[in-house]
Order: C-alpha cells, then sequence, then structure tokens
C-alpha cells in the first residue's frame, strides 16, 4: 500500500513539472524594502507577487525562465546556470566613488546591501572608472563631496514620540538630527530637541535612525537647557561610525563648512557656506542668559537641522547646528563648549553615581544643607521637563513636604528646595 502512495505521488510530481510550473518560494511575514533588488528602468515600475519589492516590469523579481516565456519590455534574458533570468535591462556600466567599475547601478546597488554598515558607495559618473581623468576639475575641486561621504554616516535622524496611555499607538511631537561621537552609540544633539514643553500624558520615547536605515530606541543621557546641549544613548549591535570634535577656537572668518541633518524629516540633506564669525554673543541674538559665544554662518539651517553637525573641511564637528535667524543667517553652538559640556557630564557620572553604598550617602550627608526632611534622589534620568525618572533609589524621611514629578506620579505640596550637588540638569518642580 506505502509502495503504491509513493509511486503515485512521484507520477504526480512529475506530471506538474511537465505542466511548466516553477518554484516560487513562498512570501515573507514581513516586507523588508532593504533586501529588495533596485531596478533601473525606462518601462516602469510595478510591485511583484509579493507587494513588497518594486520590480521594473511582470516578471522581474519572480522565478521566470526566459527560456520558455519572453521577457517583457525593459527586461533581459540573464543566464545562470542552466537556466535564464529576467532582469532589468541597463546597458551601461558605473564607476563608483569606491573606484570599482560595476557593471550597471543594479549591480552597484546590490553590493551596497553587503557592505552592512560601512560607508554606501554612489555613482560617480558612466563608464569605466579608468577611463575618468583624474586632472579634471570635478575631481580636483569636489571637496565638499569628500567631506559629505565621510560624516554622513554618524549623523542620525531623532523622533520624540508620545506612547498614547489608552491605545498604545505613537504620536509624533517633534524631530531633529544629531551626530554619533562614540563608537559605542553615545549621540549629541539639543535639548530641545528631545524635550517638550508641552503638558502631554502617555509615555515619551526617544526614536533614533542610522544612515544605514536601521531605527534604535534611545535613552536620554544628559541635558544642559541653558545651553542647548543633549546626550542621548542607544544600544547597538555593531561599532557604530563617530564624528571627532575640532576646536572651535581655531576658525577663521571666511572658512568653508558644512551643514549636514534631517530637515523637514528629509535625512542627509547638505547645506554648505563660509564662517562669519566664532564669536558672535548670545546677547547680540535676544538669548539674555546665555554664556556662549556663537558661531555665525551662512549654511542654510532649517526645521529640523537642530542638533546636526557643522563639520570643517577636515570632517571634524566644529559646532551644533541649533539658531536661524533668517535665511543666510544661522548659529551654531561652538564644538569647545560641546567638549566642555561632555568632560562635565563625565565627571557628574563618576562623581555623583559612582556608589550607592550607605557609606557613600552618609558622606555627602556631612554636605547636605540644614533641613529636617525632604526627598533625596541618589540619581535620576531626565527624559522630558515634566518627569523624573529615578535610577537607584529614593531615601525619604519622616513627612515629605516636596513638590516634583517624581517616577510618572505627581506629588504637589509646599516646599522648600534645595541642592547638594548638581544633577542632570534642573528638576521641574511645581
Amino acid at each position: 500500500m506505502i509502495t503504491q502512495q509513493l509511486l503515485f505521488t512521484a507520477a504526480f510530481l512529475c506530471a506538474f513539472n511537465l505542466t511548466g510550473a516553477v518554484y516560487r518560494p513562498s512570501c515573507l511575514t514581513r516586507c523588508d524594502p532593504n533586501s529588495c533588488p533596485s531596478p533601473i528602468s525606462t518601462a516602469g515600475y510595478v510591485l511583484d507577487r509579493c507587494n513588497c519589492c518594486k520590480v521594473c516590469a511582470p516578471g522581474e523579481g519572480e522565478d521566470d525562465p526566459c527560456s520558455r516565456n519572453p521577457c517583457k519590455d525593459g527586461m533581459v534574458c540573464v543566464r545562470q546556470g542552466s537556466k535564464g533570468i529576467c532582469r532589468c535591462k541597463v546597458g551601461y556600466m558605473v564607476c563608483g566613488s569606491d573606484g570599482k567599475t560595476y557593471g550597471n547601478v543594479y549591480k552597484m546597488r546590490t553590493a551596497n546591501r553587503k557592505r552592512k554598515g560601512k560607508p554606501a558607495v554612489h555613482q560617480v559618473h558612466k563608464g569605466n572608472c579608468a577611463l575618468s581623468s583624474t586632472s579634471s576639475p570635478r575631481y580636483k575641486f569636489n571637496f565638499i563631496a569628500d567631506v559629505v561621504e565621510q560624516i554622513a554616516p554618524a549623523v542620525v535622524h531623532i523622533e520624540l514620540l508620545l506612547r498614547h496611555p489608552l491605545f498604545g499607538h505613537h504620536m509624533h511631537l517633534s524631530s531633529g538630527s544629531g551626530f554619533i561621537v562614540t563608537h559605542s552609540g553615545l549621540i549629541i544633539t539639543n535639548a530641545h530637541v528631545i524635550t517638550t514643553s508641552a503638558v502631554v500624558m502617555g509615555q515619551l520615547q526617544l526614536h533614533v535612525q542610522l544612515h544605514d536605515g536601521s531605527v534604535y530606541e534611545a535613552v536620554v543621557r544628559d541635558v544642559d537647557r541653558k545651553a542647548d546641549i543633549a546626550t542621548i544613548k542607544v544600544n547597538p549591535q555593531k561599532k557604530l561610525p563617530a564624528l571627532p570634535l575640532g576646536r572651535s577656537a581655531d576658525l577663521r572668518p571666511g572658512e568653508f563648512v558644512v551643514a549636514i541633518g534631517s530637515p523637514f524629516a528629509l535625512q542627509n540633506t547638505v547645506t554648505t557656506g563660509i564662517v562669519s564669525t566664532a564669536q558672535r554673543d548670545g546677547k547680540e541674538l535676544g538669548i539674555h542668559d546665555s554664556d556662549i559665544d556663537y558661531i555665525q554662518t551662512d549654511a542654510i539651517i532649517n526645521y529640523g537641522n537642530s542638533g546636526g553637525p557643522l563639520v570643517n573641511l577636515d570632517g571634524e564637528v566644529i559646532g551644533i547646528n541649533t539658531l536661524k535667524v533668517t535665511a543666510g543667517i544661522s548659529f551654531a553652538i561652538p564644538s569647545d563648549r560641546i567638549r566642555r559640556f561632555l568632560a562635565e557630564s563625565e565627571i557628574k557620572y563618576s562623581n555623583e553615581f559612582g556608589s550607592n553604598s550607605e557609606e557613600s550617602q552618609g558622606k555627602k550627608c556631612l554636605d547636605f544643607p540644614d533641613v529636617s526632611r525632604g526627598v533625596m534622589v541618589q540619581q535620576v534620568i531626565m527624559q522630558s521637563e515634566k518627569f523624573v525618572h529615578t535610577h537607584m533609589h529614593i531615601s525619604k524621611k519622616r513627612h515629605t513636604q516636596v513638590g516634583i514629578h517624581l517616577a510618572e506620579q505627581h506629588f504637589k505640596c509646599s516646599f522648600t528646595y534645595f541642592r547638594d550637588v548638581t544633577l542632570l540638569g534642573a528638576i521641574m518642580v511645581v
């Protein structure tokens, strides 16, 4: 009986193959656009049978042997072993920015997907790389493109989202830019990019999109609202590209600079300009409590550019794009001020949060003001102006008459507010 069933199955499969049917892999449950090919064709685009990837004609993306069925318009039959596959027709070689010649744009983009975090290769010109002239003005003076290629992988797009407490969906609050300064995922941006002054209900979340399209959830590391500088942290699975900090004190009026960011959520938007001055007093701009001398440049900075890097032609960050007064007049926080912020932040973490023992707390109490009651916050991680999240623990003495937002719970009382050491920015009180 079993033998008869096996013979019947074999006969059925043989008959099925004789009909010309071709095996087609099943569609993925979730479409990943990064795994799609990059077709180039004048015949237009359609979606493949899985409604995932754009292809240049019906049949592209399908395992359709062109030995039996002719390829559609815009397609060419490419032999792969004993059978042919319909592929997009691209009739010219291209020279990549890595100096290699690719058979067509399709092959260059396919190679890009295999680089896994390395800078993407872009088309320099059509034709063989060996035929290009390195003495042409385009290759001798295209220094801006060289800078952009160097810094773009370390520039990120940041979104501040609010998770609805009832329905769970995310609401967009604001967006901006930032740049990676350590290979482990420390990112610098403006404080106003990652905070909101609006009264909101729900959980705030930060999403960071890298140059390669990967998205991470970030946590706030440190905030200085007066200087408008903040650091956030992601936990990547790989080593990330990072940008070095230059010395803004060495800037000269007339120097070329490059600004890159995500204005209006358009990632990797590049503008160029020159430095007018590196010592524009914040009080001249109407920022009365400012102690920063800003860099003035005519590089265009729009909404969403905030937090992105301003770099010199050596690819060093010399400022954070922060303010725009009008077209042609923009301002950046100098890198020397960023370096000072990072140094103070490192000291703050090592001194204040290095130990949580009762002995260390007792030593700190010697420097406390003469108060008989209150709340001691051992460590906080600031997420917004309205919330303070405790990281270690809280020591409570007697009846507490303090009004703060603590761990997203509101306690409102009259109080006198004391600080024994500098925390991660001021705790918002009511």
